[in-house]
């Protein structure tokens, strides 16, 4: 039983089932443990060709070692990205598209978060996670719907949260950022249907890597799982598996919808 006295619902990985088979897939913040880096394992475990990129550079290095040593150096390949370079986006998804002949679809994960109560927020903490968390998406979509309009097909999962819906103490500009994202993606998804595009996000509540648990405090860690329905948090791979089915046919009428990974949608 867990805290909040709901059984235990730990999952367990299940194998892939070739459901991107021979698709292209660009992850953004893909290098280490996070939902980027499970998304990007997701996605080869399922027969996609990867992409995938970090603003660090050395742990980029080491999760392409890895991944191509796992899946093969022909499926998956790296560039790095800085979200907050338009340069740095135009030249990885060029990169993507002429190391794979094509974009089918794309993650934009990266995301910057924080804590601070908005009376004490400076300028630059504000712009900062904007930037990298909305602005940074915007870049990613823009860049993958300039190919994928070409293309005549392609699929978009933008990487939102469940604070852009609802309210948390010091997190005001990362809520304002995700809810952002949530907005973006509606509204592309508008006007990428006639290109044959769909664009779909989700919104994780809580899902724990070692990154988190850097920038967060026990004590908050502890309130925000006692809040799940489950009485845990949620493994990157579960949110993982989210975007593969919105990136696979399975999802094929689904579009400007924002999908959460949590009981707290609400």
């Amino acid at each position: 039983m867990s805290e909040t006295g709901t059984p235990s619902t730990r999952a367990t990985p299940v194998p892939g089932h070739g459901l991107l088979r021979d698709r292209v897939v660009v992850v953004t913040a893909a290098a280490g443990a996070g939902i980027g880096g499970a998304t990007a394992r997701r996605c080869l475990e399922e027969g996609a060709r990867v992409m995938i990129s970090d603003a660090h550079e050395r742990r980029l290095g080491r999760s392409l070692a890895e991944l191509a040593h796992e899946f093969g150096e022909d499926l998956v390949a790296a560039a790095p990205c800085d979200v907050t370079s338009e340069d740095d986006v135009r030249r990885l998804f060029a990169a993507a598209a002429e190391r794979f002949g094509r974009i089918d679809v794309a993650v934009n994960n990266a995301g910057l978060g924080g804590t601070a109560d908005l009376v004490e927020m400076a300028d630059e903490q504000w712009s900062r996670v904007l930037d990298v968390t909305l602005n940074g998406t915007m870049r990613c979509t823009r860049a993958a719907l300039r190919i994928m309009r070409g293309q005549g097909h392609g699929v978009i999962v933008n990487n939102a949260s469940v604070v852009g819906w609802r309210a948390q103490r010091g997190q005001s500009h990362y809520a304002a950022a995700k809810a952002g994202v949530m907005a973006l993606t509606r509204c592309a998804a508008l006007e990428a249907a006639e290109y044959g595009v769909r664009i779909n996000a989700v919104a994780p509540s809580l899902a724990m890597h070692p990154h988190l648990v850097k920038v967060t405090s026990e004590e908050l860690l502890t309130e925000l799982t006692r809040r799940e329905a489950y009485g845990r948090y949620a493994e990157p791979w579960e949110v993982a598996n989210v975007i593969v089915f919105l990136a696979t046919d399975y999802s094929s009428y689904m579009t400007g919808e924002v999908v959460a990974v949590s009981s707290q949608h609400p």
